[in-house]
């Protein structure tokens, strides 16, 4: 049997949390899915609901935790005993409030900048070396607050960029598959216009 490969979008089930910042790391599971023709069984597993195919040769999990965001790691922890994927073999989708909209921010290891979703499945596999794929949402306006701000939808003017945003998640991640983190990492770094990310790493990056 060939090797798996873990792909995990976080966010929150339910149609109220549907099309909201949080749920960028959904969004990006369903386009990937929708991208290669793969279909997420009806029936969950490991509390998630899942989807098995083929991307770039690979045999992938496409994984979306139904657990709520901040109880991820339970969800995460379950697929990787059942299917027997180490953390090597994972890579992590989701918001971040401190990168501008359509930034991104990929790394190979670090820690959770204190996204409660990323904090539990760190804990939980015990690792900090996990791939992850930040996805800027920007902050919220004024003293907007930050609980709030995430769980609205984005805005019509902004789904543009943001629809540009989630098809260069999905070229990182085919390149995290045939390449490597590194050349993932190289290539989609930054914003969608190819510049750099001018938000400095944060201590929990490195």
């Amino acid at each position: 049997m060939s090797e798996r490969y873990l792909i995990v979008g976080l966010g929150n089930p339910g149609r109220e949390y549907e099309n909201t910042r949080h749920n960028v790391g959904f969004r990006c599971m369903d386009a990937l899915a929708q991208a290669n023709r793969i279909a997420f069984n009806s029936r969950k597993k490991s509390k998630s609901k899942i989807a098995e195919g083929q991307i770039a040769g690979k045999t992938v999990l496409i994984a979306k935790p139904h657990t709520y965001m901040n109880l991820s790691g339970g969800a995460v922890q379950g697929l990787a005993a059942f299917y027997k994927i180490p953390p090597a073999r994972m890579i992590f989708v989701f918001d971040d409030m401190d990168l501008p909209l359509g930034t991104l921010r990929i790394r190979a290891r670090g820690g959770s900048g204190g996204h409660r979703g990323l904090t539990d499945i760190i804990q939980r596999l015990g690792t900090q070396d996990i791939a992850r794929i930040r996805f800027g949402i920007s902050r919220p306006p004024g003293k907007m607050d930050p609980a709030a701000y995430v769980l609205l939808p984005f805005k019509p003017d902004e789904l543009p960029l943001v629809q540009q945003t989630v098809q260069r998640v999905l070229k990182a991640i085919e390149t995290w598959l045939i390449d490597g983190i590194e050349a993932a990492m190289n290539r989609y770094n930054g914003t969608a216009d190819g510049l750099p990310s001018r938000v400095p790493p944060t201590d929990s990056d490195e």
